[in-house]
């Protein structure tokens, strides 16, 4: 016997997210085009390195966005939960862009400390400027829902590095410019690397832990098996998996031995409701058992 929770129509936020990642990707795909166009006029390598910095952050965003228009699919008779998981695919692929780019950047700090070249400070902090006020305008595009949405999240931290990495530039280009320290460049670029790394690093495990159907962050499992247990007529629980199907939407198989033989669709009703309600579990699954036999498989 198996009992479903009802989910909710979830594509008023489906549509919203779509937008939200169309708007920030083509509103960075702009802002990088006119980076690069600064940093090729002025001959300033700083616009230009930061420039592919922010190329690959489009790529990671146009990842976000695809998932969630993946994630809208209906499901079908060969993928039965739709494309849901393509949320949890897509903050994998952005972490690792991350970590990649931040490595990248803190390599040519290291190698530009000793002679950093001659950048023209004013270009540096007017374009700079401008990525502040485009980036942490499409963080405030994406930020609903990022503390339970990795794909969120994932865009939500590019968007803000990217923030900070201009507010950095900013202060090396002021500093370029009034005390004429050169080396300024590549040490800011260091520290941000560093930073944007450390950031990288935490999202990555996470999103690798969620694409190895790990038990989603802020639940406890020994919490939703105690619950099931006490659950009226429950002699025993066993087979508890709990996992991410995508952005927002945690799925949950359980057995539970019940010997008394009537009320098993009350009991479904009433267990699956709260499952949602305490542990925001939308997709629960309950297989009801009765009999000695059953109970020898606590194990799992």
């Amino acid at each position: 016997m198996h009992g479903h929770h009802t989910h909710h129509d979830h594509a008023h936020g489906h549509d919203h997210g779509t937008r939200a990642f169309a708007a920030v990707t083509l509103v960075n795909l702009a802002y990088t085009a006119i980076e690069a166009g600064y940093g090729f006029a002025t001959g300033s390598l700083a616009l230009l390195t930061d420039a592919l910095h922010n190329l690959g952050d489009v790529l990671g965003l146009a990842l976000a966005w695809a998932a969630a228009v993946l994630a809208r699919r209906p499901a079908s008779e060969r993928h039965t939960y739709g494309w849901r998981r393509a949320t949890l695919l897509s903050p994998l692929a952005n972490a690792l862009l991350l970590v990649g780019f931040s490595g990248a950047l803190g390599w040519e700090a290291v190698r530009r400390i000793d002679a950093p070249p001659e950048i023209p400070a004013l270009p540096v902090v007017v374009v700079a400027a401008l990525g502040i006020v485009v980036n942490l305008g499409a963080a405030w595009l994406v930020r609903g829902g990022d503390a339970h949405d990795l794909n969120r999240r994932g865009a939500f931290l590019h968007l803000m590095a990217d923030a900070a990495v201009s507010a950095a530039a900013v202060a090396a280009g002021l500093g370029m410019w009034w005390l004429g320290w050169a080396w300024l460049d590549p040490a800011v670029a260091l520290l941000i690397g560093a930073v944007v790394a450390w950031s990288a690093f935490g999202l990555l495990r996470e999103s690798l832990a969620a694409t190895m159907d790990a038990v989603p962050r802020g639940i406890d499992p020994v919490q939703v098996r105690a619950f099931l247990a006490a659950q009226p007529g429950v002699d025993a629980v066993h087979h508890v998996h709990i996992w991410s199907l995508g952005a927002g939407e945690i799925a949950l198989t359980a057995h539970v031995v019940r010997h008394c033989d009537t009320g098993h669709d009350a009991f479904i009703a009433q267990t699956v409701g709260e499952l949602g309600q305490r542990f925001r579990i939308t997709h629960p699954t309950l297989q009801v058992e009765h009999g000695d036999g059953c109970r020898d498989a606590t194990a799992h």
